[in-house]
């Protein structure tokens, strides 16, 4: 259930819940609760949820966030047997983690715990919060959007917005972000709300999704002059100016542009060639597991409702929309997601679309004035000026989440990572080597800037 007694203090009255990722377990998060235990040890209850891990991923986020709801109140209840007595509340969330975190809470609020604790902090690292849906058309989307949501069963069909959650008619994620619904109003409780999204190499969650974002201002990354927040090692990004205009640098070489090409080609035909030979054997392989996973989830999911794993979980079934209307994976195919440069909302309208994103907000920081900040993705120095980057060719399920996620408030962070091409496990030093060293700024960042106690 929760970390052992001897990592946490008895005078802890804060608790924090760590939530992993799709196929993960509590050790993904080892290095983020260790910073945690360093910076606030005394003053914390740290949980590193396990009811979900493996392949118990699968079974999709509202059974997740059941369990996790479910382990959370476990937790309290027994901290409250021993004496403990919680009054502030955290939540933390990895990738596929964070739409968990999000649904479980929504449930806890449900149940009245966030007026017994207060809501303090609640932070995602590279969480699909828009699904990963690939914003492209053609061939692409019919191989990456159809044939991605076969993957990882329950939750795949969730992530690529091809479910129906309930009886509401619609994708569980539109539901999730609904502004009605008792997720959207438990996340509203938080004193603190943040994001932390991968700009490159994320071969998992695009920036687009983990960011809130309906632009990816760094697309062009090579020709963008990315504004970082000194002291963070050129890995965090200013998440209110995200872009400067552009340097001025010495025009390249013929030879250098050639050069630059070849060696692009060099690297990408025998790469090319590798994957067109083992596509078909990998293809067979994994849909075979695919279909096995699903079988396994599915049976998991009629044994969760029907509580035959001793564990009763009607209970949490509540009504999801807190007035009663309705409104009118991970690595799978990480080669094609990655190769891919996403289509946009093409003319004026995107753009326009575009302008509008940088009013959709954040939240104000302590000592401000209390009025919002706004977003900008670029900045106007010495009367030059950029344009903005164009609307990605998302549905409109997709805006509507970002829309109304935006209203809630989040701070948003970019994050470059650097050293290692496996962004999304670096981001917050998944494996501890030292080629996901950036992890750990990205981790100081959090606790220097988001994280209350």
């Amino acid at each position: 259930m929760a970390t052992t007694t001897s990592e946490n203090s008895s005078d802890a009255d804060h608790l924090c819940v760590l939530v992993h990722g799709l196929w993960g377990n509590p050790s993904h998060l080892d290095y983020v609760a260790s910073a945690l235990r360093k910076r606030h040890g005394d003053q914390l209850y740290i949980l590193s949820a396990k009811g979900n891990s493996g392949n118990l991923t699968y079974d999709g986020i509202e059974t997740g966030g059941e369990r996790l709801a479910h382990e959370i109140e476990q937790t309290l209840d027994d901290l409250s047997s021993k004496g403990h007595k919680i009054t502030k509340f955290s939540m933390v969330g990895y990738s596929l983690g964070g739409l968990v975190a999000r649904y479980a809470v929504g449930l806890l609020h449900a149940h009245g715990w966030l007026d017994k604790m207060e809501p303090m902090n609640f932070t995602t690292f590279a969480s699909p919060h828009v699904g990963v849906r690939m914003p492209l058309k053609g061939i692409a989307n019919t191989v990456f959007n159809v044939m991605g949501p076969v993957s990882v069963s329950t939750s795949g069909h969730q992530l690529f917005l091809v479910d129906s959650f309930r009886d509401t008619g619609r994708p569980l994620l539109s539901v999730l972000a609904d502004p009605e619904s008792i997720f959207t109003k438990g996340l509203a409780k938080f004193q603190n709300r943040a994001v932390y999204a991968n700009i490159r190499n994320d071969r998992s969650v695009m920036f687009y999704t983990a960011a809130l974002s309906t632009v990816d201002p760094f697309q062009d990354f090579e020709n963008t002059n990315v504004n970082y927040v000194e002291g963070y090692e050129q890995v965090i990004i200013d998440p209110d100016v995200h872009v400067l205009p552009p340097a001025k640098k010495e025009p390249e070489s013929i030879m250098s542009r050639i050069w630059n090409r070849t060696k692009s080609w060099l690297i990408w035909i025998p790469l090319s060639t590798l994957i067109l030979l083992l596509l078909p054997l990998a293809l067979i392989i994994f849909f075979i597991n695919a279909a096995i996973q699903t079988f396994r989830s599915r049976k998991r999911i009629r044994s969760h409702g029907e509580g035959k794993n001793g564990v009763l979980f009607g209970r949490y079934k509540v009504p999801v929309l807190v007035q009663n209307v309705q409104h009118a994976v991970e690595e799978v195919f990480e080669n094609v997601n990655a190769r891919q440069a996403p289509a946009y909302i093409s003319g004026e309208a995107g753009r326009s679309e575009a302008a509008a994103e940088k009013t959709k907000s954040h939240i104000p920081r302590p000592g401000s004035s209390g009025q919002s900040n706004t977003e900008t993705v670029s900045a106007s120095v010495d009367g030059s000026t950029i344009c903005p980057p164009p609307t990605l060719a998302l549905t409109t399920e997709q805006f509507e989440i970002i829309e109304s996620l935006n209203a809630v408030g989040f701070r948003k962070y970019p994050v470059h990572i650097h050293k290692h091409r496996h962004s999304h496990a670096a981001i917050i030093l998944r494996i501890p080597k030292d080629a996901h060293a950036e992890g750990k700024l990205v981790i100081k960042h959090w606790l220097d800037n988001e994280f209350a106690v």
